[in-house]
């Protein structure tokens, strides 16, 4: 019986290894984008404001102030 459950346990664990690779993956290049692209941080703003909120908190945590206020300063110029 335990030579069954076996192929089915290395058969999830591949699952869920992907699984975490493509998040890992995910965020990496949602991050990367958000850090070289105010015109993409403006589209996240709009289509998941909370994804650009956590953005901003964790950021200002590491130390750096100022980017959010840059971003809005820029976007209400690109409005004008």
């Amino acid at each position: 019986m335990a030579r069954t459950t076996e192929p089915l346990a290395k058969k999830i664990f591949k699952i869920v290894l992907v699984a975490e690779f493509v998040g890992v993956s995910g965020a990496y290049f949602l991050l990367n984008k958000m850090n070289t692209s105010q015109d993409f941080k403006q589209t996240m703003s709009k289509k998941f404001p909370f994804i650009l909120e956590a953005y901003y908190k964790s950021i200002e945590q590491s130390g750096m102030y100022g980017v959010r206020e840059q971003d809005e300063e820029k976007w209400l110029n690109s409005k004008n």
